[in-house]
């Protein structure tokens, strides 16, 4: 009788680690999924920088200013992915030099302007990710 109540005793001891182990993985793998999600808007925030050739094009050409997407008039404004995804970041010209070697552009006939885009891409619980790349336009 001793000997089974010890083994039950120890079964027991063993199943609560096991329980509060599996419980410190699965708050692991969600805030693993909320980086991931923020990582991925912030980089939908990039994706939208390219697509929208207004933020780097002619009418942003002045060293040190930024355009903020998704809405200059109010920076702080998200740009909403659904429900729990948004993004929103800033564009600043960083100037213009020759075009890069191997561009296939002729330098002095056309310049390679320089852009860096800040995106920060939120998700559930508060959190952001801030990615930053760096952009070349050849032309005007």
């Amino acid at each position: 009788m001793v000997i089974a109540l010890l083994i039950l005793v120890l079964i027991t001891v063993l199943g609560m680690s096991l329980s509060n182990t599996t419980t410190t993985y699965m708050q692991i793998a969600g805030n693993e999924k909320v980086h991931k999600m923020s990582f991925y808007a912030a980089e939908a925030g990039r994706n939208y920088v390219a697509a929208s050739p207004a933020l780097y094009g002619a009418g942003n050409i002045t060293p040190g200013e930024n355009l903020a997407f998704p809405n200059d008039a109010n920076p702080s404004e998200k740009y909403s992915l659904g429900p729990i995804q948004a993004f929103n970041g800033l564009v600043e010209y960083l100037g213009s030099t020759s075009p890069p070697r191997g561009s296939g552009y002729a330098a002095g006939k056309f310049m390679a302007h320089r852009y860096k885009i800040d995106s920060t891409g939120y998700a559930p619980i508060d959190t952001t990710t801030r990615i930053e790349a760096g952009a070349y336009r050849l032309g005007f």
